[in-house]
């Protein structure tokens, strides 16, 4: 694949007839490279709703110490490297995690990919409004290197190269082992954020009448082929929520739609007369692939 500011070309050689199929690149800055089979539904992904409320909740600063978290993480394990890393963030929605990783030092190029493309516009508008697009490397004067890729796309068949990317995130996205190991080099690094027992006990008390606490280490044992836990952090945050907090928080969650809506509703209007309290609890694995995985 040639990149360039308005068309993207692969080379044709995995094409019968050698034909290089162009991907352009859209007024946002971002790549639409899933194609239709890959596609679940007409708009998959996040729908336009679910990303606005989360860049409201989130732009509050209500899960910065998670944010926090990962970047810590981040650099220690990009500190012991000379080389500039390629990295790549799964599921990166509109971009709230992806643009704190832009600052970390020793990052080259991030590629950031989500089945949505309402959320990879979003993420795009912004990174391409702060001159950190992969195209505007060359008419950029800041210090900063790390550029951004937006891609379109999905995780269970991303369009890289095996062994092209020295680290993956996963922020409350689906993880896909083989596909996690066939794009990591070796030694590459994979950080998993995932809700930990006791995410938003109260706030799913109320909606709910039978609540399934979070199982969040159920999936190690299938990266466990590939991958070596290196260490687990757990990180929690109290929070106090306005009504509107609360529905965008219910609306950026799978409870906008798993809830009933009466249960929503009282909930919300309890909300209405006193801020409603609940804590935010989260579990981040760091591993690192087998060598030759």
């Amino acid at each position: 694949m040639q990149p360039a500011a308005d068309t993207w070309r692969c080379d044709g050689s995995l094409h019968p007839k050698q034909t290089k199929h162009p991907f352009d690149v859209a007024r946002q800055g971002y790549v639409n490279l899933l194609p239709v089979q890959q596609k679940k539904s007409k708009t998959p992904g996040d729908s336009q709703a679910s990303i606005e409320a989360r860049q409201r909740f989130l732009a509050a600063g209500h899960y910065q110490p998670l944010q926090a978290l990962l970047e810590q993480q981040m650099r220690q394990l990009l500190g012991q490297s000379d080389t500039a890393a390629n990295w790549l963030d799964v599921g990166c929605g509109e971009g709230y995690y992806t643009q704190a990783m832009a600052q970390i030092d020793g990052i080259a190029s991030l590629l950031a990919a989500d089945i949505s493309k309402p959320a990879v516009s979003t993420l795009a508008k912004a990174s391409k409004a702060a001159g950190q697009l992969w195209y505007q490397r060359k008419n950029s004067n800041a210090a900063k290197t790390t550029v951004i890729y937006p891609l379109v796309t999905s995780a269970a068949h991303l369009p890289l190269r095996s062994h092209s990317v020295t680290g993956i995130s996963s922020i409350f996205s689906p993880i896909l082992p083989e596909a996690f190991a066939e794009v990591l080099a070796d030694d590459g690094y994979l950080i998993i954020a995932k809700p930990d027992a006791g995410h938003l006990a109260t706030m799913r008390d109320a909606l709910f009448d039978d609540v399934r606490e979070h199982d969040s280490d159920k999936f190690l044992h299938e990266l466990a082929p590939y991958f070596t836990l290196m260490g687990t952090d757990h990180v929690s945050t109290e929070m106090t929520l306005s009504a509107d907090d609360l529905a965008d928080l219910m609306t950026m969650t799978p409870y906008a739609y798993r809830a009933r809506s009466e249960k929503r509703q009282a909930l919300l209007e309890l909300s209405e007369h006193a801020p409603f309290n609940t804590e935010a609890k989260f579990v981040v694995y760091v591993l690192q692939k087998h060598a030759g995985a």
